[in-house]
């Protein structure tokens, strides 16, 4: 932000300066295409481990699967115009999750694939515990799926509480239960299922209060149209 008062674009990159600055004219040379966002893609996580390639590959298509739109292997390597920028500072969260904000701009934009080269020298300082907490901010920075499910399931046990009603007073018409065990079997499904339910009902409106309170802008306007008194058009 400091950096967009001197500057027609901005590109940032990660500290451990792995990415390719090779791509760096063609981030220039799509910003004067018109592109306001190019972002940097790695082409494959081939030198990653096992762990952290199979885990940041589901990480996005978990993101993707509770409507988080984000590019696909893009970390932080990208190039945003100053309109972006300006655009970007309208977002007055503390926790922004850039990965996720930035295509939310909704401008123009292209990504360019690149192949990252390994550490230099040096260990990463993104430890498992930091990695689980960027993906958990992620996830509850944009999505309420998370409540949904808990009413989902608090539904599921509602069904499920009823079919063992059923079965209890069968077992107790029929003589194959024990003395109150239909009435605890009842009371723990039911209340179990009715008590989720209402948890997922109270976390609808508090995702909703979640929303409001981050004052997201509710659109951006990539270009206006003015007419002249004479009638021609701009």
């Amino acid at each position: 932000m400091h950096a967009k008062q001197y500057s027609d674009c901005v590109i940032s990159m990660d500290a451990d300066l792995q990415d390719d600055l090779g791509v760096v004219r063609e981030f220039i040379a799509k910003f004067h295409e018109g592109c306001e966002v190019v972002y940097g893609v790695r082409k494959e996580r081939a030198k990653d481990s096992f762990f952290k390639r199979n885990t940041a590959q589901g990480y996005y298509k978990l993101l993707n699967a509770m409507g988080v739109k984000i590019v696909y292997n893009h970390a932080d390597y990208r190039l945003m115009g100053r309109r972006a920028l300006d655009c970007l500072e309208r977002f007055p969260e503390a926790n922004l999750f850039l990965r996720g904000i930035v295509p939310l701009i909704g401008l123009k934009s292209h990504v360019v694939y690149y192949d990252r080269a390994e550490r230099f020298a040096g260990a990463s300082k993104y430890t498992l515990k930091k990695m689980l907490a960027f993906a958990f901010d992620g996830i509850t920075s944009f999505s309420v799926t998370p409540i949904r499910m808990v009413s989902t399931i608090g539904f599921g046990l509602s069904i499920v509480s009823i079919i063992a009603a059923v079965y209890a007073l069968i077992s107790k018409f029929s003589g194959h239960s024990t003395s109150g065990w239909t009435s605890l079997m009842i009371s723990v499904w039911f209340i179990g299922g009715i008590q989720l339910v209402c948890l997922g009902l109270i976390g609808e409106y508090i995702g909703k209060i979640y929303k409001e309170v981050k004052h997201r802008p509710k659109y951006f306007i990539e270009k206006e149209v003015r007419r002249h008194q004479s009638g021609s058009m701009l």
